[in-house]
């Protein structure tokens, strides 16, 4: 029990060093459980008659979960009658059909689509959105389907840009409000993979973009992280909305919020059904800092 309780200690502790070792961001992603893990084995610890590491475990625990769980539970930050919307999405490169995912973003009506994932298998949902969202970029990505942003609103000439390979997609439009960069990312799984290097290739693309940016994306990373800064420093966005859980692993045990919405202001979101995908879905509505 000693050593185990010690372990986790050190990897909890270890989650908080993003900065310097993407690793830290890795063990980022399972501080709720460990936390939990903790807080429960100082109960054993008690009952073992080992009261200063039961004290130990059980305030580190509740340090790191506590406001990860005031996050989860808390409302969101309503923007009094947001003039905008962006739907998020992971399609999943093998989706059988995006007939039922278009028919929901048809319904929600956003301003703007951020999608990943998007193959050879469902791109025939941009048949389905052209109408209503002429404006489009798609960009391949290195490895499952591609990138894309789609808007309602027109595009601004020579604005549309892509991250060759590298999961980045964007283009600036011109709302009734004003000219918003719209972008969608989507990043490597975390170390021991790229996603390190990924983003240290795309944060300087993001620094260039001058006013307003909404961005979604399946970032692969929890809101509480370092690369998760990193990216709203880099674009001088805030992630809006609670950590909404939007992938789940091992049978529901691994519940993991990585899909997110940044924007240059303020917003709230909701989780949308999976509709195919492994990925549940986030509407974002907000306001912008104009």
């Amino acid at each position: 029990m000693t050593y185990a309780t010690v372990m986790g200690l050190v990897a909890l502790v270890g989650g908080y060093l993003g900065a310097l070792h993407p690793m830290g961001d890795s063990l980022a992603v399972l501080r709720p459980h460990l936390a939990a893990v903790l807080v429960l084995a100082a109960l054993g610890l008690l009952a073992g008659r080992r009261p200063l590491l039961a004290l130990v475990n059980l305030s580190a625990g509740a340090v790191a979960l506590v406001p990860i769980l005031w996050a989860l539970g808390g409302a969101d930050a309503s923007p009094n009658g947001a003039s905008l919307s962006l739907y998020q999405k992971n399609m999943l490169f093998r989706m059988p059909s995006p007939a039922r995912l278009g028919q929901d973003i048809l319904l929600h009506k956003p301003d703007f689509v951020t999608l990943q994932e998007v193959s050879g298998v469902n791109l025939a949902l941009f048949d389905t959105l052209g109408d209503t969202y002429p404006a489009q970029q798609f960009c391949p990505f290195e490895t499952i389907g591609g990138v894309a942003v789609a808007s309602r609103w027109p595009v601004i000439r020579d604005t549309a840009f892509c991250a060759e390979h590298d999961g980045m997609a964007g283009m600036q439009v011109s709302t009734p409000e004003g000219p918003v960069w719209v972008v969608s990312i989507h990043l490597h799984w975390p170390w021991p993979n790229s996603q390190a290097s990924q983003a240290a290739r795309l944060l300087p693309v993001l620094a260039t973009l001058d006013g307003p940016i909404a961005i979604g994306g399946d970032f692969n990373m929890v809101p509480w992280s370092h690369m998760m800064r990193d990216v709203a420093e880099a674009s001088n966005t805030r992630r809006i909305g609670r950590p909404h859980v939007s992938l789940m692993k091992a049978g529901g045990w691994l519940r993991v919020p990585i899909d997110h919405v940044l924007v240059s202001g303020q917003g709230e979101t909701q989780r949308l059904p999976l509709l195919g995908s492994d990925h549940f879905g986030i509407l974002a509505r907000f306001d912008l800092a104009w």
